[in-house]
């Protein structure tokens, strides 16, 4: 839990580190794993734990790059404020040498009984002793007051396809920012894994007029820009002009440009066209003073990186399509699809969310605004036969408190990223947060908890609204995907508290 939400001060206090060093635990991680071998576990179950111990590993290798954060709370906070109302929280392909893909559901599988929530997609009934153990470990975990109002929650085994645990799993709630793993499943199915989005200069015939077009990378940066203006220098003065008009093409993406959260910190304007997701500052994620025209800044820093290229572009760029006949000199592809996912997800990050679900839309033939993206994303997932009654993507971020998910959906779709004829999907599993290393878990777990290094799991925190929704290997060798949604909650320190608690239950093993 990110320093800024153990309260509702509007103060933000700097990020903290885990309270734990990342290698005594992963000292204990690896006595763990031997612990698990001599249990006895087939070689399937040792992979699918020792897989798990190696992505905790890895989080412990790159968390000295500091934990991240985004800040949605103080986000809607901002938001309620200038209205006198309540306010709002947010924190926040496989190489041929790696391990087995993560097993799954079978494509169908037969309708849960008439005694248990069935709105999880393609899974059957548990076994009476698995589903009773489960039943008598979370059942009082849930009746937990500090989970609000109301909760639902939904645990599947990936391999058998078997809902082990069901509460209130058809009931739709607010996700908050664990809507993120439906916004990645969408853009992963739609566009797969290996998509980069081309940002481009187009130069008139007579190469006097320049234009660059934004196609909606959010993490472009001055680097990628300077190589842009190399390029076109050269194709230029290769034509014999030193001289040229520059101007920027933003109408890739169509709609407002601004969330309706309205202007804060935690997410720039939606633009086709930005740089460093238009922070002002030197940070990669979390909340930061964000630029009110993030493509306008983005052209003119251009226009300077071109004339330190020896092309004088005189006049300050301008907004306008490519001149008719225009050709293109230079280009610069993002990092790929996967890479922006599992950044998504482990930062939280709110303007990568919001890109994909246009890069969403723009791939169903949507027009890529808030209204397109909703469309697209809804439309990807019926295609993965997942449960959308009453599921609503009214961002692709969950910034909105609009949208609204079951925890049977949110389950759903870990289960389809463990599957292994969805191997496009597997980045939502590996970008998603470990517990107690990475991301928004880097400070919710201690080195006494049973589930840290072995949890990974995307959080959401709305005023009120407290969400944990991931995977977890169980002492039987079991991959659970898990969901667990509160509303109604008034403090969101204790929520959380009691999420994590619920999760490393799993970990520990009841089935």
């Amino acid at each position: 839990m990110c320093a800024r939400e153990r309260g509702w001060s509007t103060v933000d206090e700097p990020v903290k580190r885990p309270s734990v060093n990342p290698l005594d635990k992963l000292s204990r991680l690896a006595r763990r794993a031997g612990m698990i071998r001599s249990r006895g576990l087939n070689d399937r179950q040792f992979t699918a734990v020792s897989a798990g111990l190696g992505l905790a590993l890895a989080a412990g290798v790159v968390l000295a790059a500091g934990p991240w954060d985004s800040g949605q709370r103080k986000a809607e906070r901002d938001w309620a404020a200038a209205r006198n109302g309540t306010g709002g929280a947010h924190h926040e392909s496989a190489a041929p040498s790696g391990p087995a893909p993560a097993p799954s559901a079978p494509a169908v599988l037969a309708a849960l009984s008439a005694a248990v929530d069935n709105s999880a997609p393609d899974t059957r009934d548990s076994p009476d002793s698995a589903a009773a153990a489960l039943r008598a470990a979370l059942g009082p975990l849930l009746k937990d007051p500090a989970l609000g109002e109301r909760r639902a929650a939904v645990v599947i085994d990936t391999a058998s396809g078997e809902r082990l645990y069901g509460q209130g799993a058809g009931t739709p709630m607010t996700p908050a920012s664990t809507v993120k793993i439906a916004t990645a499943v969408a853009a992963l199915s739609a566009l797969g894994p290996d998509h980069r989005i081309a940002t481009t200069v187009r130069a008139s015939p007579d190469f006097r007029r320049l234009t660059l077009v934004g196609g909606g990378d959010p993490v472009l940066d001055r680097a990628a820009l300077r190589g842009l203006a190399t390029d076109t220098a050269r194709a230029l003065k290769d034509h014999g002009v030193e001289k040229a008009r520059l101007g920027y093409d933003t109408s890739r993406y169509s709609g407002p440009a601004r969330h309706p959260i309205g202007p804060n910190e935690n997410i720039a304007p939606v633009s086709a066209l930005m740089t460093d997701e238009g922070r002002l500052d030197d940070t990669t994620s979390g909340p930061a003073p964000r630029s009110d025209d993030p493509a306008g800044d983005t052209a003119r820093t251009f226009a300077k990186l071109l004339d330190d290229a020896g092309i004088d572009t005189a006049a300050q760029p301008k907004p306008g399509r490519p001149a008719t006949g225009s050709r293109k000199v230079a280009e610069h592809r993002s990092v790929p699809l996967s890479a922006l996912v599992e950044r998504a997800l482990t930062n939280s990050d709110n303007d990568i969310a919001e890109a994909l679900a246009r890069q969403t839309a723009l791939a169903a033939g949507e027009p890529a605004d808030f209204a397109g993206g909703r469309r697209a994303v809804t439309a990807q997932l019926r295609k993965l036969h997942l449960p959308l009654t009453g599921a609503d993507f009214a961002d692709g971020s969950g910034l909105n408190r609009k949208d609204k998910v079951t925890a049977g959906l949110l389950a759903g779709l870990l289960a389809r990223a463990a599957d292994p004829d969805h191997p496009e999907l597997r980045p939502v599993l590996t970008g998603l947060p470990v517990a107690g290393f990475s991301g928004t878990l880097s400070d919710r777990f201690t080195g006494k908890s049973g589930g840290t290094g072995l949890i990974r799991a995307k959080t959401g925190t709305l005023t009120g609204v407290n969400t944990l929704a991931g995977t977890v290997v169980d002492q039987q060798g079991r991959l659970l995907a898990f969901a667990f949604l509160a509303s109604g909650t008034t403090s969101p320190s204790e929520a959380q508290t009691a999420l994590d608690t619920l999760a490393t239950t799993l970990a520990s093993g009841t089935g």
